[in-house]
């Protein structure tokens, strides 16, 4: 199953493994069994330290249990983990096997601490750029702490699995047999909801501070270019952000990015990550910012208060936070939100097989979505609220292509409708005309375009009616030494290659700004 390009690389790697492991699978006669065991044991041939039992008698066949020698320490894959997942299981290979995580010390000291027993189970799909970083959170949380189970499971393998549990987005995470979260999560975020002290004791940490130069809100891709910028100019600069990456994580293929001719999301967001770690930059991760105090002189120190309670302090900001799904804002689309209503359809389309769904938004990647879908479920209606579709013309021609693919135009959707526990359709009004007409359908997924995460800037900064932040060719805002970047902002064309180039200028900007005032940089630079 793997090349030899692969195998090679893969060998290298567990010679980082010291203590031996084994794989314990757990099979019966089905092709992905077959399918799993191939896999198992090319891996087991590439390590003198990792051995293979077929003798598993896990409750879930295809299934295989990674576990430590002479230990309770394990984790378990129901399912072959290889696309977006391939990743998650070599890291628990690592990790299993005695490497070390490059978690935060007091992350992972958090974990070690938890105090419990927690069997935890997630969901995911293999075409989910979300999932691999609930699954590997997961899975080194029951490396690091003896007490904690995690069970990896493919939804599409155990569908009466997912239809019992009612799950319709991944990840979708269980603990102890009840749901606890889905989506996105990283390790600090799953350690906060278990540990309600975590957040109290986090913003205790930074209490003490010492005032930036530079202070970077959001952790996308003008973010980390700005926070790099920076600190490249030997002043004191801090990072603070809910997660790196931002709207990049929800990005499939990119193949746009210049010298680059194809990477993913979470690999771009996990370059991102590392290029700024190399630098000397203070990164103050897992925090929401929900209000600016801007300085009361120039030069002065403006004050950034976190969801948490804390406030950091800094000469000049640059904000980049981004943007988000914008939501179609009518009755039931809240209520069944991860119910039927998605708006990742690469994450979550693996579970809607054979089912009627309709992907709202006619422009490319409403487009790209129903045809994705299309090979999946069983009907996609596409619905555009202008006369046209407004998807490139080689895209419309591929929809139309399509057989099991309708599109309706100058419709708008006004309800959803379900039966409590999921969508069971959805009303539109036919503009042409004024008339309702509602759809039977079991998914809905929303692709609309996105909206900035600016809405705590109110009052604050001048933003426009459509909530982007209003910058001059410099990227100063309204506000004297406060820059900002990136899609949140009115710069034209939202591409990643804008967003790079447009974090660079912020900073330096800043830079440009803190040199001209009194107190140009602070002693700590």
């Amino acid at each position: 199953m793997l090349d030899a390009g692969i195998q090679t690389q893969i060998k290298a790697y567990f010679d980082r493994i010291t203590h031996p492991i084994t794989l314990q699978a757990s099979l019966d006669g089905s092709a992905k069994s077959h399918e799993m065991r191939e896999l198992l044991e090319e891996i087991a041939g590439l390590s003198d330290r990792i051995s293979l039992d077929l003798a598993g008698s896990a409750a879930r066949r295809p299934s295989f249990a990674i576990r430590r020698d002479g230990s309770d320490i394990a984790v378990t894959f129901a399912g072959l983990p290889m696309g977006h997942e391939f990743n998650s299981l070599i890291l628990a290979l690592l990790q299993v096997g005695g490497h070390p995580s490059k978690e935060a010390e007091e992350t992972i000291a958090a974990v070690k601490a938890l105090d419990g027993d927690f069997t935890f189970e997630t969901y995911f799909s293999l075409t989910c750029q979300n999932c691999p970083d609930v699954v590997q959170a997961l899975n080194l949380m029951s490396v690091l702490n003896p007490r904690i189970r995690h069970v990896a499971i493919d939804g599409a393998l155990y569908p009466t699995e997912v239809e019992a549990r009612q799950v319709l987005a991944v990840p979708s995470v269980f603990l102890n047999g009840e749901p606890f979260a889905q989506g996105r999560m990283n390790l600090a975020d799953i350690v906060a909801r278990l540990d309600k002290g975590a957040a109290t004791r986090a913003a205790a940490a930074l209490k003490d501070r010492q005032p930036f130069d530079v202070l970077v809100i959001g952790g996308g891709p003008a973010g980390a270019t700005a926070a790099i910028y920076a600190a490249r100019k030997g002043i004191r600069t801090g990072l603070v952000a809910e997660r790196f990456g931002g709207q990049v994580l929800d990005t499939l293929a990119i193949e746009n990015l210049v010298s680059v001719p194809h990477t993913e999301g979470p690999q771009l967001a996990a370059a991102l990550e590392s290029n700024v770690r190399a630098y000397d930059v203070d990164i103050i991760g897992s925090q929401t910012v929900e209000a600016l105090i801007p300085a009361k002189t120039p030069g002065g120190f403006t004050e950034v208060r976190l969801a948490s309670g804390a406030s950091l302090r800094a000469r000049t900001l640059v904000v980049a936070p981004g943007a988000r799904w914008r939501k179609m804002n009518v009755p039931g689309e809240d209520q069944y939100l991860a119910k039927g209503v998605a708006y990742c359809p690469h994450c979550d389309g693996p579970l809607f097989k054979g089912k009627r769904v309709a992907v709202i938004g006619g422009g490319n990647s409403g487009a790209e979505a129903a045809i994705d879908l299309a090979g999946i479920v069983a009907h996609v209606t596409l619905i555009e609220f202008d006369p046209k579709l407004r998807a490139d013309a080689v895209l419309q021609a591929k929809l139309k292509s399509l057989k099991n693919v309708d599109m309706i135009t100058s419709a708008q959707t006004t309800e959803v409708h379900g039966d409590g526990a999921r969508v069971t359709g959805l009303t539109y009004i036919d503009r042409s005309n004024g008339t309702a007409k509602r759809l039977d359908l079991e998914g809905i997924f929303v692709q609309i375009g996105l909206v900035p995460s600016t809405e705590w800037l109110k009052g604050t900064l001048a933003l426009t009616a459509r909530g982007e932040i209003e910058i001059d060719a410099r990227g100063q805002t309204s506000v004297a030494g406060i820059f900002a970047a990136g899609d949140a902002t009115t710069v034209p064309y939202k591409q990643i290659v804008v967003a790079l180039g447009e974090g660079a200028k912020a900073a330096l900007s800043a830079f440009d700004y803190l040199i001209r005032q009194p107190e140009a940089v602070s002693e700590a630079a």
